[in-house]
């Protein structure tokens, strides 16, 4: 099997809960994965990211994500109705979604696979987990998924 060579993409975290994003932050760079990570507090500001409206008009500065890490359970717009509309628009159908939550209610895995989600993911609950997690999770975007250049920002 060959492999891609690896490349950076943007990645787009959407998570109220503080701490957890700069834990991500830190796995990302504990695990040296070459990848740009923004991050969001709601489903709001993640649409709004994604739609480069309101603070994220300037494209340049927040461009489209490769991949997006959502969250669950968010205040303002919760992470499956910004799923739902992520996957019922065309321009933004087309980025992988990774649920990336506590959760582990079965019917929140089904709901999210139903919604378009690429994948489920219970978030580790160490700093250790979290960082074989961004490790695992960046070789397998970086360096197994091909994804359209036009994604690969």
């Amino acid at each position: 099997m060959s492999l891609n060579k690896s490349r950076p993409i943007t990645i787009l975290m959407a998570d109220d809960d503080e701490d957890d994003r700069l834990l991500t932050h830190d796995a990302l760079n504990e695990s040296r994965v070459l990848n740009t990570l923004y991050t969001v507090e709601d489903g709001k500001e993640l649409l709004d990211f994604l739609n480069n409206e309101g603070h994220y008009s300037d494209a340049k500065r927040y461009p489209r994500p490769s991949l997006i890490l959502l969250d669950l359970n968010m205040p303002k717009v919760d992470g499956r109705e910004a799923l739902q509309r992520i996957k019922a628009d065309p321009k933004l159908r087309g980025i992988p979604v990774v649920i990336l939550t506590t959760s582990k209610q079965e019917e929140d895995m089904v709901k999210g696979y139903e919604l378009g989600a690429a994948s489920y993911i219970t978030k580790p609950v160490d700093f250790a987990g979290l960082v074989e997690l961004m490790k695992t999770l960046g070789r397998y975007w970086v360096e197994f998924v091909e994804l359209p250049e036009s994604e690969r920002r």
